[in-house]
This record gives C-alpha cells, structure tokens and sequence, in this order.
C-alpha cells in the first residue's frame, strides 16, 4: 500500500495524537489506498505564543505551514499535506464587556499549493483568566495552570478540558479543526461545485 506523510508543524504528541484521529476518519476519502503517517517538525509560528486576535491565530496555522514548506524544500521531502494548528484567543468586546473566546485553528496545504482553513467554534474564559493573560500578559498554559491549581494542562487536556469539565478536551477541538481544514480535499465532489 502506498503511503504519504503529513507534515505537521509542531512535534507536540497531542497535536500529533489529534492529526491523526483526524485522518482515521476520512484518511481513505482523501487518497484511496493511500496510508498516511504523520510527522511532527518543530517550526516558528511566527506569532506569539499566546495569539490575542483570530487574525493572529490564523496567521500563526498559516505561518506553521510557510515554515513547513521550506523545510521540505531545505531537505528535499516529498511530503503529501501541510498542517498548521493555532490556538488561542478572539477578543471581542460587546455592549462594553470584553470577552476572550479559547480558539483554535488549522491550516492545510498539498504539496500542489491547494489550501483551506478549519475552525473548531470557541469557549468563554473566565474574566479572571483573560485577565491574566490580557492585562498581565501571563502565557495562557502558565495561567491555565495557574487558574486550576494543576500542572502541564497543556498537554494534557487543555483549558478546554478545565473550562468544560473535560466534556471537550484540547485534543478534541483540534481534531475537529483538522477535520474542518481537510473538508475541500475529501469532500472535493461538493466544494468544486
């Protein structure tokens, strides 16, 4: 069976974890009889850590992509697709209250230059929390775990975890944003209408 790689651009096993279940789920439509593997490489998202805005986070997927993709030519892979995953916070304000929505993004493109993005909805933060990565600039996993009284959240199930009693965790979300961001290229009958 042939295989293909997707290259994602982050070596964390839970983005990796997430990519994966993903593509167990509609890997066969993408390329039919095609194994794909996923291989996780450390690369800048050329944002901050913590993106405050949603045009940051999408930023931050898409640069894990631009990073990705000169990596490949550096070493000369042939890698299938491109996965840049970001999380983070949309602020907005509403009738003069702020509020800070948990995002997280994904960006995904083939090695022919096809792209496409994927979101996976938000969930409030406490205004306690945002307030200690908004106004005191604290990085989310440090006030997260901070805010819960717990250590490596982040790699664990994430302030989703915390914020929806693990009814949604980290690696759910991300999933669901991949699954998004592949959408156009296994359900290319549809989106090519």
């Amino acid at each position: 069976m042939p295989t293909g790689v997707v290259a994602v651009g982050s070596t964390r096993p839970l983005k990796l974890r997430a990519v994966s279940e993903a593509l167990e789920s509609f890997g066969d439509s993408l390329d039919a009889g095609v194994r794909f593997n996923v291989v996780g490489v450390e690369v800048s998202s050329g944002v901050s850590h913590t993106p405050l805005s949603r045009a940051e986070l999408m930023a931050g997927a898409r640069g894990r992509v631009a990073s990705l993709a000169a990596v490949a030519r550096e070493r000369g892979e042939s890698w299938s697709y491109f996965m840049g995953l970001e999380g983070g916070l949309d602020v907005i304000h509403d009738s003069g209250r702020r509020m800070a929505f948990l995002e997280s993004w994904a960006f995904v493109s083939d090695a022919a230059g096809r792209e496409s993005w994927g979101h996976a909805g938000g969930v409030m933060l406490p205004e306690a929390l945002a307030a200690e990565v908004l106004d005191r600039g604290v990085e989310l996993s440090a006030a997260i775990d901070a805010f819960a009284g717990q250590q490596g959240i982040r790699d664990a199930q994430g302030a989703w975890g915390v914020l929806t009693r693990n009814l949604i965790t980290r690696q759910d979300v991300l999933r669901t944003a991949v699954i998004n961001a592949f959408a156009p290229f296994f359900n290319a009958a549809l989106y090519s209408r």
